[in-house]
């Protein structure tokens, strides 16, 4: 059944930066299906939930298969589920490799590639991948998140130009430090560890924003309705920062030589 009204698949909209998308797109006329383990704990507008383990590419094809027939078109779909972990090569065992790399890498394969003869029969989509500050720069203690964030850019940039004969776009946009539940999780496992006062930590982080504060939600999910929308039919196979500066002071720290 085909119905006039846009419709956007976001996987991991439950929380944090993929509630944000749910929330603006739906503000602006879409219908929302989120692909998640969890429901909403406030459903937005226009949204639903499908209860999908994003990991699996049987649950994600056969969810994205029944949203297609429901609906008769997918013109948005926002690969947003994702893990993260902290430790180097050394602490990261062969498990935990294929746990982050089931969610964050093939997650988004199987929603991407279940969406595209849909896509491809309309002749016209968009697809967002949530890629992190770490598509652009190495991060100590951080092997297996960063590895997946940079897979995701190269799925952006092969994936844009694969389809764009078919009149859809790929891009990934970047978040730099959000605050999101992980981010309050990842915060409270460090001050359990080390004593540090909470507020002191998160004050810190904010302080090494260029901007001056720590990104919200909705920071990035207005970056990815723009992506999605008609203003954005030229940009495809880009990678999109939104992290206050940040990665833009790393490029451009100073030298030994210029002090």
């Amino acid at each position: 059944m085909s119905h006039g009204q846009s419709v956007c698949v976001v996987t991991g909209g439950s929380l944090g930066i993929g509630l944000a998308v749910c929330h603006t797109f739906s503000e602006n006329d879409y219908r929302v299906i989120n692909l998640d383990v969890r429901d909403f704990d406030d459903t937005p507008t226009n949204a639903e939930w499908v209860a999908c383990d994003v990991s699996s590419m049987e649950q994600v094809r056969h969810a994205i298969d029944n949203i297609a027939v429901k609906y008769g078109r997918i013109d948005a779909l926002v690969c947003n589920a994702g893990m993260h972990v902290s430790a180097t090569i050394e602490d990261t065992d062969e498990a935990l490799l294929d746990k982050i790399m089931s969610l964050n890498i093939k997650g988004a394969y199987g929603a991407i590639k279940a969406s595209l003869p849909t896509m491809k029969a309309q002749k016209s989509g968009a697809i967002v991948v949530m890629g992190s500050d770490q598509c652009f720069v190495g991060k100590q203690n951080s092997f297996a998140y960063g590895l997946t964030k940079s897979a995701l850019a190269s799925m952006a940039k092969t994936t844009a130009l694969d389809y764009a004969p078919f009149n859809i776009r790929a891009n990934a946009v970047c978040p730099g430090t959000i605050e999101t539940p992980l981010f309050h999780h990842a915060i409270d496992k460090y001050v359990a560890a080390s004593g540090a006062d909470k507020t002191a930590v998160v004050a810190q982080e904010a302080a090494e924003q260029p901007i001056g504060r720590i990104g919200q939600p909705d920071d990035v999910s207005e970056l990815v309705y723009f992506l999605c929308s008609e203003k954005a039919t030229f940009i495809t196979g880009s990678l999109h920062a939104v992290d206050g500066g940040y990665t833009c002071l790393l490029y451009t720290s100073p030298s030994p030589r210029d002090s």
